[in-house]
């Protein structure tokens, strides 16, 4: 089965930038998806069922926190690895993710060779 990557940020150009990072991931059959608020966003794990979810933390319909919460309170999404990526760099921000399952924590502007780095890792495969 295909691994796949889930982008949701209501920032056309945020999602784009992340789109254009994590495109190469196309190339070795990485299924990548995106949304553009948190009920969308919701809506696709629960039909893709990704395994790397890049979530943005203020998005209209439910927030990032919203999202992961259900992500890592359902037993068969609990598997995805959540990136929580936000312009909110405080530590009550950042006490929230870790309250709501999220595996980490990124802050804006972000290292987008990091974010590869990272889906390397989370997804096992090499670009």
């Amino acid at each position: 089965m295909a691994k796949k990557i889930l982008i949701a940020d209501d920032e056309v150009y945020i999602r784009a930038l992340l789109e254009q990072t994590l495109e190469d991931f196309e190339w070795v059959g990485v299924e990548l998806f995106s949304a553009s608020n948190g009920r969308e966003a919701w809506d696709v794990v629960q039909v893709e069922r990704p395994d790397l979810i890049i979530l943005d933390v203020m998005m209209p319909g439910f927030s990032g926190y919203d999202v992961c919460q259900r992500i890592k309170s359902d037993p068969a999404l609990s598997h995805a690895h959540v990136i929580m990526l936000t312009a909110r760099g405080q530590e009550v921000d950042r006490l929230r993710s870790v309250e709501v399952g999220a595996d980490e924590y990124v802050t804006k502007p972000f290292d987008p060779d990091y974010l590869v780095e990272r889906a390397t890792d989370v997804l096992g495969v090499e670009t």
